[in-house]
């Protein structure tokens, strides 16, 4: 990590809403998510989020080696958005604790403000990361 990556990063990532990203796109194989509404899903929002929040701090980390991990949730997702709106993302990154980072996010899809809260990220060393996954995969044998 960078010492430049500190609380106050600001970001803003757009993104047009394709089918793809609707609720009967999230589990294909899931006949009660077929059968919803063709609205942006809130998976898909989570990852969105996700997403800027990546963007907003691979400036100020060692990219690809040093990465970024979701661990905490807590987002609000409250306006239906059809494919086709262009949803904005803005995250503020307001604590830095070691590897821990705490951003304050919303979306808004133009009209209405869809979704509001905070995301937490672990900053990771990639090797080290995917070394123990395989010793986890190997654990159980697979």
């Amino acid at each position: 990590m960078k010492e430049m990556l500190k609380p106050g990063l600001e970001y803003t990532y757009r993104y047009r809403i394709p089918r793809s990203k609707t609720v009967p796109a999230l589990y294909p194989e899931a006949p009660e998510f077929r059968e919803m509404p063709e609205v942006f899903a809130t998976g898909f929002m989570i990852g969105l989020i996700e997403w800027a929040c990546i963007k907003a701090v691979n400036p100020y980390i060692d990219w690809p080696e040093e990465q970024t991990v979701g661990t905490y949730v807590n987002v609000s997702h409250t306006a239906a958005t059809p494919p086709g709106f262009e949803v904005t993302v803005k995250v503020r990154l307001v604590e830095v604790e070691g590897r821990r980072l705490l951003f304050e996010v919303e979306a808004h899809d133009g009209v209405d403000q869809i979704g509001k809260g905070t995301h937490e990220r672990y900053v990771i060393n990639r090797s080290r990361f995917t070394k123990k996954l395989q010793q986890k995969i190997e654990a159980v044998g697979r």
